[in-house]
């Protein structure tokens, strides 16, 4: 399958529906979800019925995909997914900045490596004008990948989490980066 972006080491490209295993597997690690779901494990159902739909969604404003599976490009190997998402799907103004990686990947500059490639795409062809990115306020090393993409701290704020999980307590926070601000930083 066609990659959407390639960079030095990853490849991402739009999920498929073979993808259910990789899913599976990467949100039944605790590690993985400790600042998503406290790392209680998911089931098959609830990747085929709820997760797989919402990556398979084509956003009208960019004629393709808001969340990419990523691999790295020496081996094939999946290690996780990316997502670059737009907050209305008639307009490619504002878009979401995550990522969901295994392990493996963690402390290697892959998060950052991915995310910085979409942020500049985004700017660059998809008519993006703001990128936006929240995460818990305890969750340190997503923050950091927030920040070395560019994105600066924009607020604190108390999400409505359906179960509290530890560190919910502590709020959430948001970081964003306009267009003027990247072209800037150029």
């Amino acid at each position: 399958m066609r990659a959407f972006l390639e960079t030095g080491r990853l490849a991402l490209r739009p999920f498929t529906p073979d993808d259910v295993d990789r899913l599976l597997a990467l949100d039944n690690d605790p590690e993985v979800m400790r600042f998503i779901n406290g790392g209680r494990p998911t089931s098959r159902g609830a990747i085929v019925e709820r997760t797989l739909p919402r990556l398979l969604h084509d956003h009208p404003c960019f004629g393709t995909r808001g969340y990419w599976a990523a691999e790295a490009r020496d081996s094939g190997v999946f290690v996780g997914w990316f997502e670059f998402r737009p907050l209305d799907d008639d307009s490619p103004a504002v878009v979401e900045l995550g990522y969901r990686l295994s392990k493996a990947a963690w402390g290697r500059g892959c998060a950052t490596e991915g995310a910085r490639a979409l942020i500049d795409k985004g700017f660059r062809e998809l008519a993006v004008e703001r990128v936006t990115a929240n995460t818990m306020a305890v969750n340190r090393a997503s923050r950091r990948v927030m920040e070395k993409c560019g994105l600066a701290f924009l607020r604190s704020f108390t999400g409505d989490w359906p179960e509290a999980i530890p560190g919910s307590e502590h709020g959430e926070v948001e970081y964003g980066l306009t267009r003027a601000e990247w072209e800037r930083r150029r």
